[in-house]
């Protein structure tokens, strides 16, 4: 469960901030692990009551290493890639490349 966490935070834009229980204790064992560097309030602090908050701020190298030997992030390529790209060139037909030529060339009346 806990490397599902992982996987998601290595699929998430980062800093990542958790608000749950659950995942605050998650982020806590990836932390005590070494797979991440984060910012976790103590246990002290979690049984006072008040709201606390756990926030990843990267994905060490055992982290990487970890994910690797699960296959994540698969090996293909980026979405970014397979998408057909925004600009487009206009390639202007011949017959109206000649027609608009002419029309510069010939003389104003």
């Amino acid at each position: 469960m806990t490397m599902n966490l992982l996987k998601q935070i290595a699929g998430s834009r980062l800093p990542l901030t958790f608000y749950r229980t659950t995942d605050i204790d998650q982020v806590r064992v990836l932390r005590a692990a070494g797979l991440v560097v984060a910012m976790v309030p103590s246990p002290a602090h979690a049984s006072s009551g008040s709201p606390s908050v756990a926030q990843v701020l990267a994905i060490t190298q055992k982290g990487r290493e970890e994910l690797a030997k699960f296959n994540y992030p698969e090996s293909r390529s980026p979405r970014w890639r397979l998408r057909m790209p925004r600009i487009k060139t206009v390639s202007w037909p011949r017959t109206l490349r000649s027609s608009a030529d002419s029309r510069e060339s010939a003389p104003m009346q």
